[in-house]
């Protein structure tokens, strides 16, 4: 993901009691749509016996951050009613790091926690000194524990290294990990961030060393990041691990909303980086008019577009989305109403691809 500024530790003593059940915070409580099954897909995570909904809610930049509270968790009730399980964090996530946890945590309290798949993730840049970043065994344990104290859950569902640390031998990640899921603090672990190489070891060495196995590569991929492709999509499917992909819509650079510069209001105006906005060049906007110009003969908007063409392959287990409202969840979803790509389709994206170059810092 982007790279992430040292800050200071975060807290981690829980929000409330851990006999809290509901959101004192506001008058709303949660309700389940009985329907909420009806219409999302779920595919299998590789070989393991977790399936996950095609789309999944991310926290990255918006929950805690720009996303206040209650517009967060008004995002986490629609898309749970719409059949997306599956929520993503991790401990750097939120301003200040942390906050995107806390936030989450407080609405997931309002849920039935065994329909629910949480995830999250240890590596970035946490805190100063040698503890607060890295997959070392010193550096996992700890922030797992972080990370559940603000959650205010009991186990995650998975917990992910979320980058190569090159400083840590893959055995000592991947046997933290392992101790994790054997303490009962998480179901599954993935890694987040990492080569097909480097997929290819850890899976090999789990094996070896009869450790819990690697269940799931978090990657980002999208029309405009297509590097996986020849990459890691290759070795999850040799070795059986799913694929979760984030920055599916590059940020939200895939879109028409930036087709004429950005809006002061937007998400890029409020956490693009210079580069990021540099990208958003005449050539990119025209690439994406083009782009556009399919999403509308196939009945779709851009963002379904994208969403759809990403889910095409059958190694991506699930799209990772991001929303700072419930019309964008709504919008999303609706991209599942045609997953299906024609070959002369696929031949007119490839060629207004060629050429393009990432179009996200993740």
């Amino acid at each position: 993901m982007a790279e992430i500024t040292r800050r200071t530790p975060i807290g981690a003593k829980p929000i409330a009691p851990k006999s809290l059940q509901r959101d004192r915070l506001s008058p709303h409580q949660f309700t389940a749509d009985p329907a909420r099954y009806g219409t999302m897909p779920f595919r299998r995570c590789g070989h393991s016996g977790l399936q996950l909904p095609a789309l999944s809610l991310g926290a990255w930049e918006t929950f805690g951050g720009y996303v206040g509270h209650e517009q967060a968790r008004g995002c986490i009730f629609r898309a749970f009613n719409l059949g997306i399980t599956h929520f993503d964090l991790a401990n750097v996530y939120g301003t200040p790091p942390g906050r995107a946890e806390t936030i989450v945590g407080r609405a997931l309290r309002e849920m039935p926690r065994e329909e629910i798949v949480v995830a999250t993730k240890a590596g970035m840049p946490m805190w100063d000194g040698p503890y607060g970043e890295g997959s070392s065994r010193k550096a996992l344990l700890a922030n797992i524990d972080q990370s559940l104290q603000r959650l205010e859950l009991d186990y995650v569902d998975i917990f992910y290294s979320h980058r190569m640390d090159r400083r840590t031998p893959v055995e000592e990640t991947i046997g933290a990990l392992s101790h994790i899921v054997r303490q009962g603090k998480a179901l599954y672990v993935g890694l987040s961030n990492y080569s097909g190489e480097r997929l290819a070891e850890a899976v090999k060495i789990a094996g070896e060393l009869k450790l819990e196995p690697i269940v799931v590569e978090q990657v980002g991929y999208s029309m405009l990041r297509r590097g996986i492709e020849e990459d890691v999509l290759p070795v999850a499917r040799e070795s059986g691990v799913g694929v979760v992909a984030f920055s599916p819509l590059a940020q939200g650079l895939l879109s028409t909303k930036y087709l004429d510069g950005v809006p002061e209001d937007s998400r890029a105006a409020k956490s693009w980086s210079p580069a990021q906005k540099e990208a958003l060049t005449p050539e990119m906007r025209e690439k994406i008019r083009r782009l556009n110009d399919i999403a509308k003969d196939r009945g779709q908007t851009l963002p379904q577009l994208a969403l759809a063409w990403v889910l095409r392959k059958p190694e991506v287990t699930s799209a990772l989305v991001g929303a700072s409202s419930i019309e964008q969840i709504d919008e999303n979803a609706r991209a599942l109403d045609n997953l299906t790509f024609s070959d002369e389709e696929l031949r007119r994206i490839d060629t207004i691809l060629q050429g393009s170059r990432p179009a996200d810092g993740s």
